[in-house]
């Protein structure tokens, strides 16, 4: 669901940038504010951050449909770290996606982040999942939080691309034709991403269940609980995934390819105003490997390598967010604190 530049004028790109970029400095805010930030949150942004990066790479074809869809991930992520520093994660995700393998537009970025991120972080993490698990996080209640949270994330999310769109005045892609192809398809890859989130929620709670409670609660873990293994295993799924179970995504086009082509016979659009040839000229400076194959010829050692130099990316990015904001609440704590010294002497 990566929109690409040609789909969003520059006016409805800068809107929803400056929106995307307030929530994201709200997060950092929050979680430099919050007393659940301790050293074990920069370790989990970074191997989760990858983990979704991997899982975005796999796209899994819907039946019937000729398209495919993958994971956005903001519901996992929310279920893990909490809400604030999931939309984080979900945003350095994306910057990584759009500056080095030219997935999703640099003008389009404030929208991705919105669309896949607000919305699954911020809208239907704590208004589906945390109202379903609210009083007790059974299997069954993860399960059925799960579903449900993401199905409607990936309802809003959609709507948003649709709106986003009408808004700038695409006039090959009707609202009502568009509307009518985004949702259905959507509902069906939210479907399975509600499945694969619950099921890999579920092997937490099994693994590490204060992870969840945590995140669910608000609260620190307690200074006797490790996440040394849950990080090294969910290192280990990003580069399996990345770097192998990648090989096997469907070639079929998502489900936002998949709704252009049904309106306009193709998967893509061209705009060519000067603001677009501008975002386009920065991403061609910096993607190092574009549509994640860094030597062009489309071979799968290709795939594997982009898979899992994303991944590392991902891990150095969001956990470098997660560690700078650790480092500064915990200066500014100790710079609170009275001068011990003049606390003896009375003074």
């Amino acid at each position: 669901m990566h929109m690409a530049d040609a789909l969003v004028s520059p006016a409805v790109g800068g809107v929803m940038m400056a929106v995307s970029v307030g929530a994201i400095a709200l997060s950092v805010k929050k979680m430099a504010d919050e007393k659940t930030l301790d050293e074990k949150k920069a370790p989990m942004m970074g191997v989760m951050g990858a983990f979704v990066f991997a899982a975005q790479m796999v796209n899994i074809a819907i039946p019937g449909t000729g398209s495919s869809g993958h994971i956005g991930g903001g519901i996992l992520l929310a279920a893990t770290l909490g809400k604030w520093p999931a939309l984080i994660v979900i945003a350095s995700v994306l910057l990584i996606q759009c500056l080095f393998f030219a997935d999703g537009g640099l003008l389009a970025y404030g929208c991705n982040v919105f669309n896949m991120g607000i919305v699954a972080c911020l809208i239907a993490y704590p208004l589906i999942f945390r109202t379903i698990t609210r009083h007790s996080m059974t299997r069954t209640r993860i399960i059925l939080a799960s579903i449900a949270a993401t199905v409607v994330a990936l309802q809003l999310g959609p709507l948003g691309v649709v709106l986003e769109t009408t808004a700038s005045g695409i006039t090959k892609l009707p609202i009502g034709t568009f509307a009518l192809l985004m949702q259905p398809i959507h509902l069906a890859i939210g479907v399975i991403e509600g499945i694969i989130t619950a099921a890999v929620l579920v092997f937490i709670k099994e693994v590490r269940p204060e992870v969840l409670e945590s995140a669910a609660g608000g609260t620190k873990m307690s200074k006797g609980v490790s996440v040394k293994k849950f990080v090294a295993i969910f290192a280990v799924f990003a580069v399996l995934v990345g770097g192998g179970l990648s090989l096997l995504a469907s070639s079929h086009p998502d489900g936002l390819e998949w709704a252009i082509e049904g309106v306009t016979g193709s998967t893509e659009l061209e705009a060519d105003s000067s603001a677009h040839e501008t975002a386009a000229a920065a991403v061609d400076k910096t993607a190092l490997m574009p549509d994640y194959d860094p030597t062009g010829d489309g071979k799968l050692s290709g795939t594997m390598l982009a898979g899992i130099v994303g991944s590392a990316f991902t891990v150095v990015l969001a956990g470098g967010f997660g560690l700078v904001i650790y480092l500064a609440r915990r200066r500014k704590i100790k710079a609170a604190e009275p001068d011990e010294a003049l606390v003896n002497t009375g003074a």
